[in-house]
Formats: structure tokens, sequence, C-alpha cells
């Protein structure tokens, strides 16, 4: 099994290798939503891009939610992995995918009766309403698979091996760029099949992952006998799933109001700001796969009560962080054209192209500050402290909602650059000074056994 015990070794070492994988891993799961965007913008038409645009602040609240409550499961696998707690980590594991069962099949039945009622309140415009209400609701019934993958890969990941999902995703990507291809560029099949070929491809990933860990990780392979929800377990994943879950479900809820903002602005700007959050969302994976290393090198090193080392990966992960925000500077600033060109063609989209290109290019510098905020999270998430990173997300979101809505009526998505600088910001004024005052005070506690 590819596992790895980061309480031995180089910090950088291990971060890099652990977050390699995670950044490659994201982007092609980022690749075949753009890939969704591209071939519905090119081979259905700008409406099509409007209204996947418009269900994707919807898309990633579900996706985020789901995966903040792994992400708090994984933390604590991660810590027991470190303590080497063979017994508590499989309780975890089988706490984790039983709980996620009922989950994800409460957000289908939810997810599906409310479509029409949400959009209504994002007054989606009628041209496209009925194309994005098909289109979420197929997006909604991928829920369980969604669940199921985040879930195992994250018991993968709290064990050090990120390299198993990565493999998974590529497949999916691709079988996913496929289908799309044959299926829409080819065969001229409208969106619904762009919604059912995302989530048959989520399918196939999560199905590869439980027959991997049944035959390849012991560690984390769960008997007959262990399928049950241990209690105590159960409300501490609770505890620090749901204020993951809230914290990661905080920015695509603000993104949900902000997409409220720019939906009054027309078609062609909500095509350029579908298009310019898919930049955006690229941008922004490396960073918080950087951010997830260090969030499981801080968790498995508090398990194994290593102080110092904690303190010196955090350090290793940061320096991490600014190295590559110069690199997606430098490359957003030249070729913001090239990428809004991808997701358009002919003289009815150099509207569109505009309008992205001056956004992409105020982002580029700004991207810094995400760096940093996310190299942060990742060290309050590996210690424990979920409810600072649920109280710094909402802080950084309501600021940029607030001032989202005050600046775009009168510079258009661009004001959606500052409002979010602006959001980035606050939320370093406030954690920076507490991450020192929780140091000099030694606030950052060991863990505990589960049953305490």
């Amino acid at each position: 099994m590819a596992s790895v015990n980061m309480t031995v070794g180089n910090p950088t070492k291990h971060l890099v290798q652990y977050a390699l994988p995670l950044i490659l891993g994201n982007l092609f799961q980022l690749t075949y939503n753009a890939v969704d965007s591209i071939i519905a913008g090119r081979f259905i038409g700008k409406e099509a891009l409007a209204a996947t645009g418009t269900a994707s602040p919807v898309m990633n609240i579900i996706i985020l939610g789901i995966s903040g409550i792994c992400i708090g499961a994984g933390v604590l696998m991660s810590e027991f992995f470190g303590a080497g707690d063979w017994e508590s980590l499989k309780k975890e594991m089988a706490t984790m995918l039983l709980f996620g069962l009922f989950f994800s099949l409460l957000v289908v039945g939810i997810g599906i009766c409310v479509t029409p009622s949400l959009l209504k309140i994002l007054k989606v415009p009628q041209e496209v309403m009925e194309m994005t209400s098909v289109y979420l609701r197929i997006i909604f019934l991928g829920a369980p698979f969604t669940y199921f993958y985040n879930a195992l890969a994250a018991a993968l990941k709290s064990v050090g091996d990120s390299k198993t999902p990565l493999k998974f995703l590529m497949i999916s990507s691709v079988l996913n760029g496929v289908l799309d291809i044959i299926f829409i560029g080819f065969l001229g099949f409208g969106i619904i099949c762009s919604a059912t070929t995302t989530v048959i491809a989520e399918g196939v990933c999560a199905a590869l992952s439980m027959v991997y860990i049944y035959k390849r990780v012991p560690t984390i392979c769960l008997r007959k006998t262990e399928w049950h929800m241990d209690r105590l377990l159960l409300k501490k994943t609770l505890q620090y799933g749901s204020v993951t879950a809230m914290q990661q479900a905080c920015q695509p809820v603000g993104k949900l109001m902000i997409q409220g903002a720019v939906n009054t602005l027309g078609v062609d700007t909500i095509a350029a700001y579908n298009a310019v959050t898919r930049v955006d969302d690229f941008a922004f994976t490396p960073e918080q796969s950087i951010s997830h290393g260090i969030t499981t090198f801080v968790a498995q090193n508090r398990g194994a009560q290593k102080k110092e080392r904690i303190f010196n990966g955090f350090r290793h992960g940061l320096c991490l962080e600014f190295i590559y925000w110069i690199l997606i500077c430098i490359l957003t600033l030249l070729l913001h054209r090239p990428i809004m060109m991808l997701f358009v063609t002919g003289e009815g989209g150099e509207n569109m192209v505009e309008i992205g290109s001056q956004y992409l290019v105020t982002m580029a510098f700004f991207y810094l500050f995400p760096a940093f905020t996310n190299g942060i999270q990742g060290f309050f998430r590996g210690m424990g402290n979920m409810k600072v990173t649920l109280l710094c997300t909402f802080i950084q979101t309501s600021l940029r909602v607030i001032f989202t809505f005050l600046l775009v009526p009168h510079m258009g998505i661009y004001g959606v650059c500052f409002a979010c600088a602006i959001g980035w910001s606050a939320m370093l004024l406030y954690e920076v000074p507490y991450y020192f005052y929780c140091k000099s005070k030694s606030k950052f506690v060991t863990i505990q056994s589960h049953a305490d």
C-alpha cells in the first residue's frame, strides 16, 4: 500500500509528494467540468454555457458540502494513523461511509424538489430556465457517487496515499470527455447528455476506489462484522465534518448569491462569468491541494505528538503556496485571451472574450491572497480547530458578497475581482494575528482518544 508516514522525513518532500497528485487529480476533475462548458458553448450554444454556469454554484455547494464532511473524517483518520490506532481508524471508516449513504440520498431528494424554486430565486433568464433545471436535476442524482468517491479518497489520503485517487480521476475525466465529444460534438445530443456523462464518470470513479481498497488496502478494508457506526466517533465526525462542511459550503453559497447579481447583466456576461470562474477553479486548485497536504501533515504529527515538526511543516507549506502564486500569476497574464477564446467561437463571442480577459488580468495578482488563506486554513484543520476555519470563511464570503452587490452594477463582473480581494484581506487580518496569539499562549491542543 502506498501509505506515507509524515511523522518522519523531510517536510517539504512529504508536502510536494502529497500535494502533486492532489493537484493533478483536482485539475483532471476540473478538466471534465470545463470540457462540459467548452463543448456546451461551442456545440449547443451560449445559452447552454449560461445554463451550466448558472448551475455551477449549486453543484459546488453539493460537492464542497460533501467533501467538507469527508475532510473532517479524514482529519480524524490521519490522527489515528499517526498514533497507530488501527481499530479506531477502521471504525471511523465504517462510520463515515454509513452516514454518507443516508446523507447523500437526502441530498438527492431535497435537491430535485427545490430546483425550480431555487432557479427562480437566482433570477435565471427565462430563455435558459428549462435547460438549467434539467441539467441541475440530473446532477443531483449523482450526489451518492460524489459522496462515496470523496469519502474513499479521504480515507486513502489520510494514510498518505494521494496517488491512487488521482489515477481514478484521470480515468473518469477521460471517460467524461470522450462521452461528451461523441454524444454532443458528433451526434448532436443536448445538455441532458452533458449532465448524464458527468454522473456516469462520478459513478465509475467511486466504483474503482471501492474495488481498489478491498483488494489492496487492508488497513482500511472493512470486514462484514465491522460495518457499523460508532456513536462516539459519529459525534466527533459530525463535530469536525459539519463545521468543515459549512465552511466548505460558505464559498459556493456566496458564489450563488454573486451569480444572482451577475444574472442581471445579460447572457453574454453570464457566459463570460461562467468561463472565468472555471479558470479561477484551476488557479485555486493547487493552492487548495497544498493546503490539504498541510492538513494531513499536521494531523499525523499531532497524533504522534510532534509539536515542533508541526510548525516546521506549516512554514514549508506556506513557502510552496507563494512559489505557486508566482507561477499562476505569470501564466494568467500571458494566456488570458487565448483561454477565454476556448469557451466560444464566432463573432458573437467577442464581447464575452473581452469581458472575461479584463477579469483575469486583475485576478492574476489577487491570486496571492487565497494562496496564504488556504495554507493557514489547512493548518487549523490539521490541528482540529474547525471553528476558526468556518469563521474566517464566513467573514471572507460575507464581505465578498456585500461588495459584489455594491460594485457589480457600476463595474460589471470586473467588480467581483475587487470584492474577492477585500474578502481575502479581511480573512488574513483575522487569522494571522489569531495564529500567533494561539501559538504564544500554547492553545494548540494535542489529540485525545475518541472515547474522551
